[in-house]
């Protein structure tokens, strides 16, 4: 029985280690990706590593890294048009 607890112990412990670990690599990758479309749209280096925490050798690293690779675009929601929608008619005037 004490095993049995003990395991269960290690488990979860490992578990809460591992959420912790992923949800620190989705920040940087998050900050990678708004500090590369901040570069793609021009903005300062200093400036982008002062709005993202990175240091500005990180971020040169990064736009050094992005002229080598092909640019993609980035996935932005797209916005979508509500056609059937009462709200957007009018009614005419009588």
């Amino acid at each position: 029985m004490k095993e049995s607890v003990i395991y269960q112990d290690i488990l979860l412990e490992g578990k809460a280690e591992g959420r912790a670990i992923g949800i620190a690599e989705g920040k940087a990758e998050t900050t990678r990706q708004l500090a590369l479309n901040m570069l793609h749209s021009g903005i300062a280096l200093d400036l982008v590593a002062q709005i993202t925490g990175l240091t500005l050798k990180q971020v040169q690293k990064l736009e050094e890294n992005a002229a080598k690779q092909p640019k993609t675009v980035s996935s932005s929601p797209k916005q979508t048009k509500s056609v059937n929608s009462s709200k957007n008619k009018r009614s005419p005037k009588p």
